[in-house]
């Protein structure tokens, strides 16, 4: 039994929230953080009410994506997420701004415990958290603390991206986790999978990276499109 009070405030404070979308890439370099933003941006552009909660603390990245440099939370009774393209948006990052941030083990686990508990998001349709890579201690403190969360895979064409994808699913299901689906990303062809758990998939768009930093640019690109057929899914 827990003896940390900040587990708890957790609970309290993900309540008012409908949906919450653990975005996960078990393989480095398939596209987490960008389809978590896209996904993000997508749900808000649909009318939604959407959080984006970046996890990764030792690499965030979305607020690059989201050109949220300058963007900082408020303080009442809590950290209240700054509006970011209409995404309520959370990271580390926006306190480290452009240092690393250097953390092992534990620490990561404390540090993402305290930004949880102090965060206050109210009501949302949808929650999306960046969740941080591989699938150590810091996914399955996501799986202890936020119950209601569902896993969305990210995965690439790559044999050992699926490879890796498959066994991470695998143990996933084993802890009794709930799945969202999978997103095969940076597809150079049609995607013809039969699997009725993808969502989307998502071709190689060299457009994107020239419109990193501005969520309008980004949503007009064909990936966000793909992305937008996931969010359409949820």
């Amino acid at each position: 039994m827990t003896t940390d009070p900040r587990e708890f405030i957790i609970e309290q404070r993900l309540a008012e929230i409908k949906r919450i979308i653990a975005v996960s890439g078990w393989k480095g370099g398939v596209g987490k953080s960008s389809v978590s933003c896209l996904l993000a941006l997508n749900l808000a552009k649909l009318g939604f009410k959407t959080g984006l909660f970046d996890l990764d603390f030792t690499g965030a990245c979305d607020h690059v994506i989201l050109g949220a440099d300058n963007a900082f939370p408020t303080e009442v009774a809590g950290l209240e997420p700054p509006v970011v393209h209409g995404v309520h948006f959370m990271s580390a990052a926006l306190f480290s701004k452009r240092h690393a941030v250097s953390l092992r083990g534990q620490d990561v686990s404390q540090a993402m415990l305290e930004l949880l508990a102090v965060t206050q998001w109210r009501e949302l349709d949808f929650l999306i958290l960046d969740m941080p890579p591989g699938i150590g201690d810091a996914n399955f403190d996501v799986l202890r603390w936020v119950r209601r969360a569902e896993f969305l895979a990210v995965t690439t064409p790559s044999v050992l991206s699926r490879e890796i994808t498959a066994r991470s699913l695998s143990l996933m299901a084993d802890t009794g986790a709930h799945m969202a689906g999978v997103i095969e990303n940076m597809h150079s062809s049609a995607c013809l999978s039969a699997d009725k758990n993808v969502l989307a998939c998502a071709a190689f768009d060299p457009a994107y990276e020239a419109a990193i930093g501005d969520p309008e640019k980004l949503l007009a690109t064909s990936f966000a499109q793909d992305i937008k057929k996931a969010a359409l899914k949820l």
